[in-house]
């Protein structure tokens, strides 16, 4: 009887640690389209229900602006400092995707539709589209531990 008790906590826990390790809640490493080339470190949230998105840290190559604003935004983010700003927003989790979102792009201060997907517990496939979700570009972030 004791044994059964233990191997059903034990189950419980293996599910509990698997459950938080497929969400998208952290701090992402994206990568420039050169595959290469760090560009920033996102911080995704959850806020009410969803699920929002960050940036904590730029990389910046030497003598270029190390904090820059967002010049090219056309909304309230229109020359703030792109550190600390979000640009993922209103996602919702359904099944294994976070969409029905946005996703900013601060180097041209356009919005688009997006959603994530959890490729492994440590790589986050992001898709940004305009219109349909064929038409569009992926981008893979990794998580930081």
């Amino acid at each position: 009887m004791n044994q059964s008790i233990v191997c059903t906590l034990a189950l419980c826990l293996l599910v509990a640690f698997q459950t938080n390790a497929q969400d998208v809640i952290g701090v992402w490493k994206t990568i420039d389209d050169d595959g290469e080339t760090i560009k920033s470190h996102i911080e995704v949230f959850e806020k009410d229900g969803k699920y929002f998105g960050k940036i904590v840290k730029l990389f910046r190559p030497p003598g270029e602006e190390q904090n820059p604003k967002c010049i090219e935004c056309t909304d309230e983010k229109k020359d703030q400092p792109i550190l600390g700003m979000e640009v993922l927003s209103s996602l919702i989790k359904k099944d294994q995707y976070w969409q029905d979102g946005k996703i900013m792009d601060p180097e041209n201060g356009k919005y688009y539709k997006c959603f994530l997907e959890l490729i492994e517990p440590d790589k986050l496939k992001v898709r940004g589209y305009m219109g349909f979700s064929l038409i569009g570009r992926t981008q893979y972030w990794y998580r930081i531990n």
